[in-house]
């Protein structure tokens, strides 16, 4: 068993406990890690009197990844019992190692997140090598958890229950300097060797060590919930939690319920509510929807899940950027931030001008906040070449068109600027709604010709939509896969179609807003019901954002392109209010300073009150929960389509799609999620339902039918 421990003494009886877990890249606390370290720590007890001091150090090039979430994943409820016995287990050789009363120092490599940080926590001193790209932290609350390992009980008797929670509700990870400075770890360290020095010499120093939480006399820092100033802030953190989560991410409630309840018990009694929370937690639907989309699936992404094999990684060295709008000039900022050149190109220098100065602007301010030097700010400036010549996109072996949503423009700027990119090159164009099979008839190689739907503003947006025309070829897909992950984004690969998959299904999601507010809806009822559904911005909101014009054309321009295929698209309810809203009330949107929201020049947003005279009927009263269903129903069953329709090729792909693009509710894991935690046949049912009541849009498709028949979840 400890062979995935190693117990080493040296001459000062210092005894050095390096973890390194067979046939892992990095050091899990998986079962193995359990009894291996178990059995560690009654050796160490056994032998305390020959024992020094204790370092526990790692062999990986990282120190400890946390808990094995394939493990996690699959804790059920009716192992709760077993659980819990076996997190207790867990900790008991963390105390043991910690209340020994010889010095116990964790000398840190690498990054150390989750559990890997919660044993550092269980030691006496840290000591880290410095190094930016090192993060320190405990971010299970991004997936549904909370701090399993002592993490919460710690951390809040180190820092105080408001120190604590800056990193136990937001996650948040930090490099060394800053772990430094927040008192999460006591030393820097050059190097390795540098790292262990520190550690010995450390403990020579402190032959006899206790907690400072152990010490008779320990005073909680910034005081106990009893005290009035915490009482206080325990009285208002719930509440602004909720306003934040909508009640629909039970992590962060069990986080500060953990923390405030410990906080006034004994450590040991601490650690057993900790564990009781964490078992909840680990045994709930949220945590294992947002583990399996937002852990193995994106990684299953970022790892090349959707990118053709066998093709060598390229690296893209210059791009062009056809058009210094918003989305253009966000495209070149986040190459240039890669470190990719990058060529500007609009109809006048003036304008691309304008579009370096949006890079400018957002390194200006992470030059302002200490998060980036005036050097490297300069050197990232110097990459964009801004420019109203399209020679200048001489030798580009990419080139990315974000020019007006119209056919007739990007197929001139497409030859226009084909003409002088490398031979080898690969034409893409930004568009959101148009097919790439129709925009690759003005490449002179459509084989070379894809789409990459980036997301606005780009600088904020993880997500790109790779989107393969009837003839884009494998190399094409693998070199824009590569681009976008050189950009530090996110690729999901869908196959063409009108609206692709994000626009197309993020417009239903807009639609039924719409139409339920032309249903007579109280507007306030449907952006509170897509709130506490889990989505961060309601329908309205949305196509305020959108701009109801944009919306218009096109609904026009589809309009025009299904007639040219011999069908209709006929006026709905929803169609029909955007043009009241338009031509009647003239209130496109935000961008014209008035929609469905108010925009005043101070102050924050707030609903016309006009909305509810004109549109709402007080004898229309619907269920708040089929409000809610409408809304993640219509973007579910679209999604279900795309599958059909060979648009979306992966459950991953509609999952980090959904998520990271429309902004679905993350908790439930992602549109495809969404539909497999509800139960495939219970939602073959309750969209049958829905149809009957609502409309023949939430018709299940055949899809849906065929898995509901086998009911089995979508894989």
């Amino acid at each position: 068993m400890t062979e995935a421990i190693r117990f080493e003494k040296d001459s000062n009886n210092i005894v050095t406990l390096t973890i390194d877990m067979p046939g892992q890249s990095a050091n899990t606390m998986n079962q193995e890690f359990n009894c291996a370290f178990k059995a560690i720590a009654l050796r160490v007890e056994e032998e305390i009197d020959s024992i020094s001091g204790i370092i526990i150090a790692s062999a990986k090039k990282t120190f400890f990844a946390g808990g094995d979430l394939n493990d996690l994943i699959k804790v059920q409820p009716e192992n709760a019992t077993e659980f819990f016995n076996a997190v207790e287990a867990l900790k008991a050789p963390m105390r043991k190692l910690e209340t020994l009363g010889k010095p116990v120092v964790a000398a840190i490599n690498g990054a150390a997140l989750g559990g890997g940080f919660e044993i550092c926590l269980a030691t006496h001193h840290r000591v880290a090598i410095d190094d930016k790209k090192t993060k320190l932290g405990l971010p299970e609350v991004t997936l549904g958890l909370l701090p399993g390992g002592g993490g919460v009980v710690r951390m809040v008797r180190m820092l105080g229950l408001e120190g604590a929670f800056k990193y136990l509700l937001e996650g948040k990870q930090v490099n060394p300097q800053a772990a430094l400075k927040a008192g999460l770890i006591d030393e820097l360290a050059s190097d390795t060797e540098d790292m262990f020095a520190k550690a010995r010499t450390w403990i020579l120093a402190n032959p006899k060590v206790v907690q400072p939480f152990d010490m008779k006399g320990y005073k909680m820092p910034g005081g106990t919930p009893q005290s009035p100033k915490v009482a206080q802030m325990l009285a208002i953190v719930p509440a602004i939690l909720r306003k934040k989560t909508k009640g629909c991410y039970p992590a962060p409630e069990k986080i500060i319920a953990a923390a405030a309840e410990g906080a006034l018990t004994d450590f040991d009694t601490a650690c057993r509510i900790e564990s009781r929370y964490f078992t909840e937690l680990t045994t709930g639907q949220v945590s294992k929807n947002m583990i399996g989309t937002l852990w193995f699936q994106l990684n299953e992404i970022k790892a090349g899940g959707s990118r053709p094999k066998d093709i060598p990684k390229y690296i893209t060295k210059k791009v062009g950027v056809l058009g210094a709008g918003m989305m253009g000039a966000g495209i070149a900022y986040s190459s240039a931030v890669a470190g990719i050149e990058v060529v500007l190109k609009d109809v006048s220098l003036e304008s691309a001008n304008k579009g370096k100065e949006y890079s400018a602007n957002l390194l200006k301010k992470k030059v302002a906040k200490s998060r980036m030097t005036q050097e490297k700010m300069d050197s990232i400036l110097s990459l964009i070449t801004p420019t109203a010549q399209a020679s200048d996109l001489n030798g580009c072996d990419l080139i990315i068109e974000a020019v007006f949503e119209s056919r007739e423009l990007k197929a001139k700027v497409t030859q226009e600027a084909e003409a002088h990119m490398s031979p080898e090159g690969v034409f893409s164009s930004n568009t959101s709604t148009l097919p790439i099979t129709g925009l690759a008839q003005a490449s002179k190689n459509a084989e070379k010709f894809i789409g990459l739907h980036f997301f606005s503003p780009v600088d904020k947006m993880p997500l790109v939509e790779i989107i393969m025309g009837d003839k884009t070829n494998d190399e094409t897909l693998a070199r824009a896969f590569d681009y976008v992950l050189q950009t530090n984004k996110t690729p999901i690969v869908v196959n063409d179609s009108r609206g692709f998959f994000t626009s197309r299904t993020f417009g239903t999601y807009i639609n039924e807003g719409l139409t339920l507010l032309a249903e007579g809806i109280h507007p306030h009822v449907i952006e509170s019901a897509a709130a506490q559904a889990g989505m961060p911005v309601g329908p309205l909101a949305v196509q305020d954002e959108v701009s109801m014009n944009l919306s218009r054309k096109v609904i026009t321009q589809t309009r025009l392109d299904i007639i040219a295929e011999g069908g209709s698209l006929p006026v709905d309810s929803a169609e029909e209010l955007t043009n009241r809203m338009v031509d009647e009330f003239k209130r496109p949107g935000k961008s014209d300073g008035a929609g469905f929201y108010e925009y005043p020049v101070k102050g924050k947003k707030s609903l016309w009150p006009e909305l509810t005279k004109h549109f709402t009927k007080d004898d229309v009263q619907l269920p708040f929960t089929d409000i809610q269903e409408r809304l993640l129903f219509r973007m579910s069953l679209e999604t279900l389509r795309c599958f059909e329709e060979n648009v979306l090729m992966s459950v991953r792909d509609a999952n980090i799609g959904s998520i990271f693009g429309l902004g679905f509710a993350p908790w439930s894991g992602g549109a495809i999620q969404y539909v497999n935690q509800f139960g495939v046949r219970n939602f073959y049912e309750r969209a049958k339902q829905l149809s009957e009541q609502y409309g023949e849009r939430f018709t299940p498709p055949k899809i849906l039918v065929e898995q509901a028949q086998k009911n089995q979840p979508f894989v």
